[in-house]
């Protein structure tokens, strides 16, 4: 024991003191791993933050340092009357302001571009907030009650029928259209090579019309004897519930299961009346602002909004038919896709708003801002459909084989199973076509609606605020509420992308 405890070691003296080790965490590790780690990254760095000097620094200055905050016309922004040198001119805004968001609509109707804004907020933002209950109700009224209303609100004008009317017209306005096809192929037969081979096709076209116009007889006659009572509009609104409930009733079971639908019909219609009583729609509604008239964020809101929501089902469709396996489905999915996706969207601006008009028969006139948003639409929703299809090509085919297994229907497997994966892996591509889309709706100035940028220029044409920094002024405000709508829409796509796919975290 003795001997043990003899040999054993006690140091004397204590152990030199080691180097600190070096900081990977925080602003000073960031920087010493990332910026300054190697030669090439301290390179780039120097140049990164040159640029930034020199972009950053002179924004920030003409911005604010050097801005003109007050003032009631261009001399308060001239270098000559401020005395030193002079930035963005900020009262140009401030006196511009309403027609940048409102355009020329007219300012005693204003409130109902404001209450459309307000209604488009509040339901919208349920939606986005996870956490909140009834997410069905309120995409049914985001996404079918709202478009109606806001329309009546934003256009004005009143229903002079429904349902009953609106496709007793449509059946007749087709039924128009195909003697008038008809016609004129008999015209073109008198001065033609192939004159009695016209005249035989067109007659035969008169015929399937005169015929057709005979199927549908009990419908416009159904139609005129409602026009001509004493409350056009209630009598067809009454019958178009009965028959729309009616149909709902036996599709959904009849007397075993259909009172569901029958009370949800019910309560649907029910909440129509409410809408079109306390709107006036029966008495002619509110006064009718021309389309012209509207511009400005109002109508790069219409537009983008309008674009993105119905791009969204007619990408889905594209991309569905795209893949079916029935050979006509395909081949008028791909001639779709192809055709949109290869033409220019200024093009197809052009023949919506000034070509479209020459197809369509003598009496039915389409709007100019509705004809552009059908283009818009089309043309987004042939690039939707792409992005979509690569989410569907993603799917493994043994989600499909398991659901069929297991007995669900094509359309439960599709809706059910594979498609909520395939938009869940494609969200970045969908995210970035509706911020290009957002974008692009300042190419509808060449059609003469004034969005957004299109109210700006309009802006430059007023000489109480002509000065060489109103411009600048102008596309910087301009291009801060495109980046606000842009990042926001980043942003959250990036939160919904994290929580759907939370399961790969781990």
């Amino acid at each position: 024991m003795t001997d043990v405890t003899a040999s054993s070691f006690v140091r004397q003296d204590l152990v030199p003191e080691r180097r600190a080790p070096v900081k990977t965490t925080g602003l000073v590790g960031f920087i010493r791993t990332r910026l300054l780690n190697s030669p090439t990254n301290i390179l780039l760095t120097i140049l990164a933050l040159g640029l930034l000097w020199y972009t950053i620094v002179p924004a920030f200055r003409f911005l604010l340092v050097d801005a003109v905050w007050s003032g009631k016309d261009r001399n308060a922004c001239l270098a000559e009357t401020a005395g030193r040198q002079v930035g963005a001119c900020w009262p140009y805004i401030q006196a511009k302001l309403t027609q940048l968001i409102y355009g020329f609509y007219p300012e005693a109707e204003r409130w109902r571009v404001n209450l459309t804004f307000v209604l488009a907020a509040v339901l919208l933002l349920p939606l986005l907030i996870p956490r909140l209950p009834t997410k069905g109700l309120n995409a049914g009224l985001f996404f079918f009650a709202f478009p109606a209303v806001a329309f009546f609100l934003l256009r004005g004008g009143g229903l002079a029928g429904f349902g009953v009317s609106w496709v007793a017209s449509l059946l007749q306005l087709f039924d128009d259209s195909i003697v008038n096809a008809g016609q004129v192929l008999v015209n073109l037969s008198r001065n033609s090579a192939i004159g009695p081979l016209l005249w035989a096709v067109g007659k035969i076209i008169v015929l399937v019309g005169s015929l057709i116009g005979w199927l549908i007889f009990p419908l416009t006659s159904l139609r005129e004897q409602l026009q001509m009572s004493s409350q056009p509009l209630w009598f067809d609104f009454l019958l178009t519930t009965a028959i729309v409930s009616l149909i709902l009733f036996f599709l959904g079971g009849g007397m075993r299961t259909g009172q569901r639908a029958l009370l949800g019909s019910l309560a649907s219609f029910a909440g129509i009346a409410i809408v079109i009583k306390l709107m006036g729609l029966d008495r002619g509604g509110l006064p009718i602002v021309d389309t012209r008239l509207w511009g400005g964020l109002l109508v790069t809101l219409v537009v983008s909004v309008t674009g993105i929501v119905t791009s969204m089902p007619i990408g889905i469709a594209l991309a569905l038919g795209r893949r079916s396996t029935i050979p006509l489905i395909r081949i008028f999915s791909i001639a779709f896709i192809e055709f949109w996706r290869g033409v220019p969207l200024i093009t197809v601006l052009f023949f919506a708003t000034y070509m479209l008009p020459l197809f369509l028969p003598g009496n039915f006139n389409v709007d100019g801002l509705v004809r552009a948003l059908i283009g818009i639409a089309l043309f987004a929703g042939a690039y939707q459909a792409e992005v979509v299809r690569g989410g569907l090509a993603a799917i493994p085919r043994g989600q499909g084989e398991a659901a069929s297994a297991l007995g669900l229907s094509w359309w439960k497997t599709t809706s059910l199973i594979v498609m909520p994966q395939a938009l869940r892996h494609v969200i970045p591509g969908l995210v970035n076509s509706f911020i290009a889309l957002f974008k692009d709706t300042s190419l509808v100035s060449i059609v003469a609606l004034f969005d957004l940028l299109g109210s700006l220029h309009a802006t430059f044409s007023d000489p109480t605020w002509s000065t060489p920094t109103t411009a600048f002024t102008g596309f910087a405000f301009a291009g801060m509420i495109y980046f606000v709508f842009c990042f926001g829409m980043s942003r959250y796509s990036l939160f919904v992308e994290n929580r759907l796919n939370a399961h790969r975290r781990h």
